[in-house]
């Protein structure tokens, strides 16, 4: 069965646009421990990922992928030279990791935060959630359904 992803992503570091341009890619650097287990434990090849600008001017939905590999762990946490390194992670003992995400399309309007918050039916979804800051979070179908009326 499909599951449903919002995954975050300021547009200045990686957009929808650079993953259209890409095809697909590794999804590194998440450093929470809900968000790593839902790429660890829960995401599937195939399941849909509503493409999230955050930290912009118009925060939004600007389009879609699909997950395109299952987690395994990110190479980010070995390197002291980036800022993702983790002293604690070791190679036989990984503490985070990545799934690979493929571009699907870009939409022709992005379904903002505002549009979101206004839809009452919506209330629930983990992104409006009071103090809900995961960069990654799942959707319900429903909600999916909803969003795309």
């Amino acid at each position: 069965m499909t599951k449903y992803w919002l995954m975050k992503s300021e547009p200045e570091s990686y957009s929808i646009d650079t993953l259209r341009k890409d095809k697909k890619t590794p999804w590194t650097g998440v450093r929470n421990f809900q968000a790593r287990n839902y790429m660890q434990n829960d995401m599937r090849v195939g399941d849909v990922v509503l493409f999230y600008h955050s930290s912009c001017a118009v925060p939004g939905v600007y389009g879609l992928g699909k997950v395109a590999r299952l987690a395994y762990p990110d190479p980010t946490q070995f390197d002291p030279s980036t800022d993702y390194y983790d002293k604690r992670a070791k190679k036989e003992k990984p503490l985070w990791y990545m799934v690979d995400v493929a571009f699907v399309k870009k939409l022709k309007e992005p379904i903002t935060l505002k549009d979101i918050r206004a839809r009452k039916e919506l209330s629930t979804m983990k992104l409006l959630q009071r103090g809900s800051r995961l960069s990654i979070s799942p959707v319900t179908a429903k909600e999916y359904e909803l969003l795309f009326k």
